[in-house]
């Protein structure tokens, strides 16, 4: 979820600007299996309902997204973001605003429902392992940042964002129901005990390699990657204890050319079909409410709707309002 700048410098983008037509519409995420599901899911459909040819670019770069909208060359249309990063751009004059008379809410998680931004989908973080490459997988965040217990790299995800903060507190002991006003200071503390021992993934299809290559066996990572890494054979075991919750949200950015088809492409992508066809081939959980009636009930109960006995929800207006100065924190510590 997510390139920031330093993700797309290091990887190339799909597209460039002289390759796009007046008559595609842009979609950018985030890459490997979930955009892979996306495509299928979202864009194939739209592309056989409308005519409109959806070309797929990202991954997802927010330093990207705000220089296209500030030289007013968008090439993007539709962008798969996080929340707290929906909210915070939709504030500064970044997005265009959603035109509801095409985009059915009435049946959306009013959650992930705001004039700027819709869900796409809901995911957690929770611990992952390869169970093949170690004695022993950690079950909760205390064992995670216990390297006595749990000897050898573990991985977490780069970018400044709901996961790992909330996590380390929560391995420190911290009450889910007292996480926020998040205590970074104790945060930060608990994340220096274990510093010399964090791999850093920047995407999700770089966790997946790094737990099945046993680079780093274990640790935090999106629930859907678990299963998707699982489907290619991999022997491993997720804990979805205190799983920690959050959504990505499908935006348009200010100054598109194609505000009508992007209107109508999120239109597809958010109704129920749609959305239970993306969580089933995802493992991620349908935004839609109606869309877990359309699943195979088997697949609907493993999804993280389902997982809410010790669940942890991200505050993403805490988020929204605080991810700059926690940015400017969390990557200093990074570069020390």
């Amino acid at each position: 979820m997510k390139s920031h700048i330093g993700l797309a410098a290091a990887a190339a983008f799909i597209l460039t600007t002289t390759s796009v037509s007046a008559a595609d519409l842009v979609f950018s995420s985030w890459g490997g299996t979930t955009q892979d599901a996306q495509k299928a899911a979202w864009a194939d459909k739209f592309t056989e309902k409308s005519g409109i040819n959806v070309l797929q670019d990202g991954p997802t770069d927010y330093g990207k997204l705000k220089a296209m909208v500030e030289a007013n060359g968008v090439t993007w249309d539709v962008v798969d973001v996080e929340g707290d990063y929906a909210a915070q751009a939709g504030g500064k004059s970044l997005l265009e605003k959603l035109d509801y008379s095409v985009i059915d809410k009435s049946k959306l998680d009013p959650r992930f429902v705001t004039d700027y931004s819709v869900g796409s989908f809901y995911y957690s973080f929770v611990i992952g392992c390869n169970k093949d490459a170690v004695s022993a997988c950690p079950k909760t965040w205390a064992d995670l940042f216990d390297t006595q217990k749990f000897p050898g790299k573990r991985t977490f995800y780069k970018w400044s964002a709901p996961g790992v903060i909330e996590a380390a507190l929560l391995a420190d002991g911290v009450a889910a129901d007292k996480l926020y006003p998040l205590d970074l200071e104790r945060a930060f503390k608990k994340l220096d005990t274990i510093k010399s021992d964090i791999v850093w993934w920047s995407g999700g299809a770089q966790s997946q390699q790094l737990l099945a290559s046993a680079e780093a066996p274990f640790g935090s990572v999106w629930n859907g990657r678990m299963t998707a890494l699982g489907k290619t054979g991999v022997n491993v075991e997720t804990s979805w204890e205190q799983n920690i919750t959050a959504a990505d949200s499908l935006v348009v950015p200010k100054g598109t050319k194609n505000l009508k088809a992007a209107m109508e492409f999120i239109a597809l992508a958010t109704s129920a079909q749609a959305q239970a066809d993306m969580a089933t081939a995802t493992g991620y959980a349908p935004i839609n409410l109606d869309a877990a009636k359309l699943m195979d009930p088997e697949t609907a109960k493993t999804l993280p709707d389902k997982q809410t006995a010790s669940q942890v929800n991200a505050d993403m207006s805490y988020w929204a309002k605080n991810r700059d100065a926690i940015g400017e924190r969390w990557y200093a510590w990074q570069a020390k």
